[in-house]
């Protein structure tokens, strides 16, 4: 397979995992805390949860192994070559990126820096959340993993 056609499976397999693990493997409970701060005064268990950092990584890792799912998949049944270092470089990296952009203020800065604070209000966080994990995360991940190959 050349570089360009691992590129394009390997894009298509980290943009079905990313959906899998945005929507199939994350509960509410998950979403409502990890981008930060949940404690309220209602919360039967003050101090337990409240910075999000341990909901936020069990999201990543539910990223990391269900993109590691897809790709070792995609290797058997389509035999592709997978460089185990373009792998690696491009799980840490949507790792991190995700895990960052999940905290929900990357986006908010972005959306307010760019003249989008309106579409905050209007419900576009959701959106321009999913375009900055593909954009940052997804795309420069199957470039790893496609230059490696």
């Amino acid at each position: 397979m050349s570089a360009v056609a691992v590129f394009a499976a390997s894009f298509a397999g980290l943009y079905a995992a990313h959906h899998a693990a945005d929507y199939l493997f994350q509960g509410d409970r998950m979403s409502e805390r990890k981008s930060g701060w949940t404690e309220g005064f209602t919360d039967p268990q003050p101090g337990r949860h409240h910075h999000g950092w341990g909901a936020n990584q069990l999201h990543a890792v539910t990223h990391t192994l269900t993109e590691l799912a897809v790709l070792a998949l995609m290797a058997v049944v389509l035999d592709m070559p997978l460089p185990a270092v373009g792998v690696a470089v491009a799980v840490a990296w949507i790792h991190v990126t995700h895990s960052l952009i999940d905290r929900r203020w990357p986006v908010r800065l972005w959306m307010k820096h760019t003249g989008s604070a309106d579409f905050i209000d209007r419900g576009g966080m959701p959106l321009v959340d999913q375009a900055m994990h593909i954009a940052v995360g997804l795309f420069p991940a199957a470039l790893a993993i496609g230059g490696w190959a």
